[in-house]
């Protein structure tokens, strides 16, 4: 999703590392309310999936008329060269502004500046985002483009990126995009949207195309075409959604952290900064036991390293099933389901989804080091946010277990998509992938204090 260059998503759609989200069957349901005639859109066929578009460049622009002049200072001005659908399958569709030929946005959303102007793929990229994602996702896509034409309407343009490409990187323009389209989102989950509406399911299916958005692991921050990784991307749309607009306007490269990384070894590069399972558990648990130690007896508790077993096909602790990884209060262990389900994703996504798997396991050993209650969502968030604050250590370290850069990556995917990481010794989880995390981006971001250990 960029502006100006056309840079096709469907490979990235189709191809990328993603993770299926389970979601709840409400994330299927339609997203609008109620229709928008699509004959504005030029081009358009005058099908479901343009009525779904028009209906959210519709309560798009109506929600920054709203917003706009708060935030800015100056009134919206609504898109000057309108939308546009494109058939890229035709060979007699007409281009879309920026564009040559109709194939050149074969799966592809833009903005382009030259023209103020939005232009989606009809054929090869919304209809597969609603099959993928839901049609939650088609609004997050559009609502990120026009937030290119917000930016460029606040002075960040085409001419402040050339003349000032260090100030206003593409990897910034992209987060603010992201996060004007997540303080879009929480207005429409709010209520408040004439046409469209979004639940908690379709939400957190949608993010799940964000994920698949993400530049490809190794990609340097300062790329000219960089986007973020998924936990950048997912970053700056949460905090679109959780505080609005204003703090979008804001960022700027001295105030926002990209955690976007290139390979430093050719040894990382080769193995796409994965380790083998085994290895894996035995780096992760001593460096996981050092940290957590010195947090707890920092705080005036007593550290009991944990006994880790791998090979326990459906761990159970005090009768309680917590899924393919648990904490197991009464005798200190931590068990894994290796064979099967934690091996599984560690195949399918990556070694540190197994790294934050295991590291929420010991977030609750700590909380029950200090006497803290390890049952109940303030325990399992409490362990999200601990497992956060432990991967923030862990980031950019130069010397002995460290990650790669699509770690991160990996946790996200594997929090979004799945609550194992979130359930308490009774089973009980954080059901919301968003909560979840958000949970642990806190604590990346924000260390242990961000988790009420201050």
């Amino acid at each position: 999703m960029g502006t100006a260059a056309v840079v096709s998503l469907l490979a990235t759609l189709l191809g990328a590392c993603s993770v299926p989200v389970p979601g709840v069957p409400s994330a299927a349901e339609s997203v609008t309310r109620s229709g928008v005639d699509p004959s504005f859109v030029r081009g358009t066929d005058g099908g479901l999936t343009d009525r779904l578009a028009a209906a959210t460049v519709t309560d798009v622009q109506d929600y920054w008329r709203q917003t706009f002049e708060p935030t800015f200072g100056r009134a919206w001005q609504d898109l000057k060269g309108g939308f546009y659908s494109v058939d890229s399958s035709s060979r007699s569709a007409k281009p879309a502004p920026c564009t040559e030929k109709a194939s050149d946005v074969e799966g592809n959303a833009f903005y382009c500046p030259s023209a103020d102007a939005i232009a989606w793929d009809r054929s090869a990229l919304l209809p597969v985002l609603r099959e993928k994602y839901g049609d939650a996702a088609v609004v997050i896509v559009l609502a990120h483009e026009i937030g290119h034409a917000v930016h460029h309407r606040a002075g960040v343009g085409v001419a402040e990126q050339r003349q000032q490409p260090s100030r206003y990187p593409t990897i910034l323009t992209e987060a603010m995009a992201d996060c004007y389209a997540g303080a879009f989102v929480r207005w429409v989950a709010d209520g408040r949207a004439p046409h469209l509406r979004i639940n908690g399911g379709q939400l957190d299916s949608a993010l799940g195309a964000l994920v698949s958005f993400r530049d490809p692991v190794g990609t340097a921050k300062t790329d000219r075409s960089a986007h973020g990784n998924a936990f950048d991307r997912v970053s700056a749309f949460q905090d679109g959604f959780q505080q609005g607009p204003k703090l979008c306007s804001g960022m700027s490269v001295d105030n926002r952290k990209f955690t976007q990384t290139t390979f430093t070894s050719f040894d990382d590069r080769a193995s796409g900064g994965n380790m083998e399972f085994d290895r894996m558990i035995g780096s992760v648990t001593a460096d996981l036991d050092n940290y957590f130690n010195a947090l707890v007896t920092q705080r005036g508790g007593s550290w009991r390293r944990p006994t880790v077993r791998v090979d326990v096909p459906h761990p159970e602790c005090e009768g309680r099933d917590q899924g393919p990884v648990a904490f197991c209060p009464a005798t200190g262990r931590i068990e894994l389901d290796g064979a099967d389900e934690v091996s599984r994703l560690h195949t399918r996504i990556g070694d540190y989804a197994t790294g934050t798997l295991v590291a929420t396991r010991y977030g609750l050993a700590a909380q029950s080091a200090l006497g803290r209650p390890v049952r109940g969502e303030a325990a399992t968030k409490t362990a999200l946010c601990l497992a956060g604050a432990y991967t923030g250590t862990v980031f950019g370290r130069r010397e002995g277990f460290g990650l790669s850069p699509g770690d991160l990556d990996e946790a996200v995917q594997v929090l979004l998509g799945y609550d194992y990481g979130a359930r308490d010794v009774a089973g009980e989880a954080v059901h919301s992938g968003f909560d979840r995390v958000e949970a642990f981006r806190n604590g990346a971001l924000g260390g242990p204090a961000a988790c009420g250990f201050g």
